[in-house]
């Protein structure tokens, strides 16, 4: 199915109606009509910093459906505050396993993406990963996508930095920062051991906690946005980031480089899904098919620059940026990687204590 949906390249259905309603005066049917539509308006959930502000703005200004945003730090957070029903969430963004978990508890409504003029923009690689976590491609909506790998400063590490290895073997004790997030943080010891990210086994989760609390006094800081910062400034030998946060501290910092390590990481899909509560699904598709158009995925590429799943915009990148590793991951440098999905309820209660004994050390 997805391959028979093609870029548009005319403008929205709904910016052709508020062209067309324009020109019919102030007639009693258009009024209405405009007075309904300035009335929509969607509640938006995302992660801080990741989306360009103002393509919600023109977003409101194109369609009249307004836009409340609310943001969260990581995907544990966005669930517990979705969860706790104190706002109306209509879509959100967020991992690729918490999308699974999501779906399966029946939390997000299904999206009809032949009703989408600009599906077609987001390459079938991109479908084909989703799969991992939305098997049929009908709950999901690629947003940004990349790796979790190695930051790190070529003047105060022996190079070369090409394992997690060096995350545990006292070499850069007291320089290191870690992702403050829970499965990116067992995800990498796990793949350390020669582990699936995605395993069910209690012994090889409990062995990836024991890595990592022998690592506790090696580690600066636990972070998330800051530790790219923290290397760029010279605070930190190394941190562990994504992909996008590693391009833009190269760019601050020529010192420094980012590498995927050789044992194989995460490869992340963060993704748009409509929730189960939203009352107007039409706005929320609306909204989605406008965030899958190149001139606003671009626009969202250039105010992050996280690898973008829209292949409308890569094919306008210059050569330099698509071969970089960080903004655009090859096939070879992700081939040891895997896609995070949901466990079991049991196995991620296990994590949780196992989080939470970690943290307390």
């Amino acid at each position: 199915m997805r391959h028979t949906i093609k870029p548009s390249k005319t403008l929205p259905a709904a910016a052709l109606l508020a062209f067309a309603l324009a020109l019919t005066g102030c007639g009693g049917g258009s009024s209405e009509n405009k007075e309904a539509s300035e009335k929509r308006s969607l509640t938006v959930f995302n992660y801080s910093e990741y989306l360009d502000p103002d393509v919600l703005d023109a977003f409101t200004e194109e369609t009249g459906i307004g836009i409340k945003y609310e943001e969260a730090l990581t995907p544990e957070d966005m669930y517990t505050k979705y969860k706790s029903g104190a706002i109306g969430y209509d879509v959100l963004c967020t991992a690729d396993y918490m999308v699974k978990r999501l779906i399966s508890e029946d939390e997000v409504q299904k999206i009809d993406l032949d009703s989408f003029e600009n599906a077609g923009n987001i390459g079938e690689r991109y479908w084909d990963m989703a799969k991992a976590f939305d098997p049929d491609n009908t709950y999901a909506v690629p947003h940004f996508w990349g790796t979790l790998g190695i930051l790190y400063n070529t003047t105060m590490v022996d190079e070369p930095v090409d394992s997690w290895g060096v995350l545990f073997d006292g070499s850069c004790a007291g320089n290191i920062i870690m992702q403050n997030s829970e499965r990116d943080t067992f995800m990498l010891a796990l793949k350390y051991l020669g582990y699936s990210l995605n395993t069910d086994s209690e012994d090889e989760i409990r062995e990836a906690q024991e890595l990592l609390m022998n690592q506790e006094d090696d580690v600066q800081a636990w972070l998330v946005d800051e530790a790219r910062d923290e290397v760029v400034a010279g605070n930190a030998a190394m941190a562990v980031v994504y992909s996008g946060e590693a391009y833009l501290g190269h760019q601050y910092n020529e010192d420094l480089e980012y590498v995927i390590p050789k044992e194989g990481s995460e490869i992340w899909i963060d993704s748009w899904v409509v929730t189960k509560d939203c009352a107007d699904k039409d706005a929320a598709q609306q909204f989605l098919d406008y965030l899958c158009r190149e001139d606003v995925a671009k626009k969202n590429f250039e105010y992050i620059y996280y690898s973008t799943p829209n292949e409308a915009v890569i094919d306008s990148l210059d050569e330099e940026d698509r071969s970089n590793e960080a903004m655009v991951p090859s096939d070879k440098a992700t081939e040891n990687c895997e896609v995070c999905t949901q466990i079991d309820p049991e196995v991620t209660a296990l994590y949780n204590q196992l989080w939470k004994e970690l943290k307390a050390n």
